[in-house]
């Protein structure tokens, strides 16, 4: 075991400062989440964050299938349902279509809910957990050691303080304080620039729910926020090289709009409108000793795809528990390293994705935008590509490693199982924020876990015995297991207990 494991709770490090179990950098969805996770597990965590007021402006606006899976077994999905506009497909050029329609899931779309209302609903979460949450406090440099780590913060007031945890997460977005602090390099490079925000009413709604359209000129994209306001995306190749710093007008995006959809749509009242670039970055490892990087603090990519915020607040759903399992004593120190290992190849992939969507998005040569609409076509008639795309952006396709020999349902992502009695679901088993052991008559033999495993019958059919982690993929799988084999397996998942053999 780790040398400091076991909660740690209003206890004093070497320099006098207060003692948590995680401090989590960064308030946005990535950030919340995690600490609403670990506070629902029953960990001590501070949020810090450098903003003193919630946002209601944000860049991010859509959520993917796996990560409303994830939602659901926090109990959040319906809520954000509530709050959202569901699209089942995307095309973003040609005639492909990423149809989201017939993936596997309760969710089989694409939810446009602006990243303010999700963070709001993060946030409410985490508060009613016991999460402390600090605002207006700017994390300036970090340093650790073997028993924890010292973060040094400024407040507005310019008075400076210390704080001291067992681990440090740092999700404090694509500049963050943590990952430099850490002399971390954040490799990659510019995958476009100059693109235009603008938040406007319109007087004509666009055909389409996700509208896109790109030509010669540039592109164009309106996704609604459900309230009559419309997030405009558009990018002029004629003005590709402008500063980000650079005014944006209304006329400008009027008329990339005119020159890529054909009309303007009667776009008025701009309350937001920005301009900014997107780098392909991702740092080499997530984890340097006792301090993580999650969300756009470890990787950062085009927004092609939408699958940016997604991809963070899956990075939390894969650490949260993981540190809760360790910081209580249930799991070597080790654990903690396998986030790496299962995320680490999960954001390169996001950026191949996005970056091969962009790439055919923005191609000017004309030549080029011919033959990929000529492949398109084919590649539509022969569904060859959208299937798979549609797992891969939705997030439903992803697995993790696991060991050699293990059964084939390992690692994946295990759907939302209907379950015999209450609850009915697999998901809505999950909410405890333990593992789930799916299977015949394993009550008894699960009993001495109890608190950090809860037991369910599948509601039919003959399946095999599932261990389903806290973050809905199978640890372990096995056809007719015996009760020495379940035993080894929680015992090997989640640790040893007093008395765990009946």
């Amino acid at each position: 075991m780790d040398a400091g494991s076991g909660p740690v709770r209003g206890s004093s490090g070497q320099h006098g400062a207060s003692v948590v179990d995680v401090l989590v950098v960064g308030a946005g969805p990535t950030g919340l989440l995690l600490a609403g996770d670990l506070a629902e597990s029953g960990v001590n965590v501070t949020l810090v964050e450098r903003r003193d007021h919630e946002s209601n402006l944000s860049r991010a606006f859509s959520i993917h299938a796996r990560t409303m899976e994830e939602l659901d077994a926090r109990g959040l999905a319906d809520a954000l349902l509530a709050l959202g506009s569901p699209v089942q497909a995307l095309h973003p050029f040609g005639r492909i279509s990423i149809d989201f329609s017939g993936l596997r899931t309760r969710f089989p779309f694409l939810l446009i809910v602006p990243q303010w209302q999700v963070e709001r609903l993060l946030l409410r979460r985490a508060e009613e957990a016991g999460a402390t949450i600090v605002r207006g406090t700017r994390v300036t440099g970090i340093r650790q050691d073997p028993g924890g780590v010292d973060v040094e913060t400024k407040h507005p007031d310019g008075a400076t303080a210390t704080l001291r945890a067992r681990y440090l997460v740092g999700t404090d977005g694509a500049s963050s304080t943590v990952r430099q602090s850490l002399g971390m390099p954040f490799p990659g490079k510019s995958a476009i620039r100059s693109v235009m925000l603008a938040d406007v009413l319109l007087e004509r709604a666009p055909d389409e729910a996700f509208n896109f359209a790109s030509n010669q000129h540039g592109f164009t994209f309106f996704a609604p926020f459900g309230d009559g306001w419309y997030r405009v995306i558009a990018w002029d190749r004629q003005q590709q090289q402008l500063p980000d710093d650079a005014p944006v007008t209304m006329e400008e995006v009027r008329d990339i709009t005119r020159r890529t959809i054909g009309d303007d749509l009667g776009m008025h009242d701009a309350r937001w409108v920005s301009r900014f670039h997107s780098d392909e970055r991702q740092v080499p490892r997530y984890r340097q000793g006792r301090v993580f990087l999650s969300g756009d603090a470890a990787h950062v990519h085009s927004p092609a795809g939408g699958m940016g915020m997604n991809t963070g607040m899956q990075d939390a759903a894969n650490l949260g528990w993981k540190l809760a399992a360790v910081v209580h004593g249930w799991a070597d120190d080790e654990l903690l390293d396998s986030y790496h290992t299962e995320r680490h190849p999960v954001a390169r992939r996001v950026l191949h994705v996005s970056h091969a969507l962009l790439t055919a998005v923005i191609t000017g040569s004309p030549a080029v935008r011919a033959l990929r609409t000529s492949l398109a076509a084919i590649a539509h008639r022969l569904r060859v590509i959208e299937p798979r795309a549609s797992r891969s952006i939705s997030g439903i396709g992803i697995t993790y490693p696991a060991p050699r020999g293990s059964h084939p349902l390992a690692g994946r992502r295990v759907p939302d199982l209907r379950l015999a009695g209450e609850p009915a679901r697999l998901y809505e088993a999950l909410r405890q924020g333990t593992f789930v052991l799916v299977g015949r008559d394993t009550a008894a033999v699960a009993a001495p876990w109890e608190g950090r495993v809860v037991t369910a019958s599948p509601a039919a059919g003959l399946r095999p015995t599932l261990l389903v982690r806290p973050d809905g993929y199978a640890a372990w799988a096995a056809k007719d297991p015996d009760p020495d084999e379940v035993r080894e397996t929680l015992t090997r998942w989640l640790g040893e207990v007093v008395g765990q053999i009946p």
